[in-house]
């Protein structure tokens, strides 16, 4: 099988396994391709949509607006191809080394003291955070102190120590952002929903 094949028959297998649900057409184009990058189908339960996340990733995406990642895992999973058609460009400042003498200055995470670096690039983009809680965290306090204005934030750090809690923070905002309840998620993951969101956004009836 060519690997054309083999995802259309994962997606067959993924949508005949799923049954009758209540996620309109757009969502579930994104919660079918995290089943499909994790097999694991609790998403179904658990993912979360502003009302406004989908629209809003879509809109970034065509005026070609900045994508950001937590990790640079993250950053390799998303479809870098399909972003430059619409002049978007993917930047992650994990391993920046101005980033990593602003955190052991400031005794934080780099993933945290990532986030005041790309504010200016921020404005309008997309932040993808599949790994760090640290990074959420910091996106929340800056969001609500008005000084970051992404279009939409991909909220789904993956771990035991405020994972959970900082997505439960974004989901409790009324901002645009597409996240889960509870522990799981990862990079992979959460690059999925960007590929996801980077298909609807080149298809002809977006």
């Amino acid at each position: 099988m060519t690997p054309s094949e083999i995802e259309v028959q994962s997606f067959t297998i993924i949508d005949h396994e799923a049954g009758p649900h209540a996620f309109s057409p757009d969502e579930w184009q994104i919660v079918r391709r995290m089943i499909h990058t994790s097999a694991d189908f609790d998403y179904m339960k658990t993912v979360r949509f502003h009302p406004n996340a989908i629209s809003k990733g879509i809109q970034a995406i065509k005026e070609g607006k900045t994508i950001i990642t937590d990790t640079t895992m993250a950053k390799s999973g998303i479809n870098a191809a399909g972003l430059a058609v619409h002049g978007c460009r993917i930047i992650c400042l994990i391993q920046d080394a101005g980033v990593c003498r602003s955190a052991q200055v400031a005794g934080n995470t780099r993933a945290a003291a990532a986030v005041d670096a790309v504010l200016a690039d921020m404005a309008g983009g997309i932040y993808v955070v599949g790994n760090a809680p640290t990074a959420l965290l910091r996106l929340i306090a800056l969001i609500k102190e008005g000084l970051a204005r992404p279009a939409l934030v991909i909220g789904l750090p993956v771990g035991f120590v405020n994972a959970a809690e900082s997505k439960a923070d974004l989901m409790a905002m009324d901002y645009p952002s597409i996240a889960n309840i509870g522990r799981k998620g990862g990079s992979t993951v959460a690059a999925s929903v960007m590929n996801a969101l980077v298909k609807l956004a080149t298809a002809p009836s977006s």
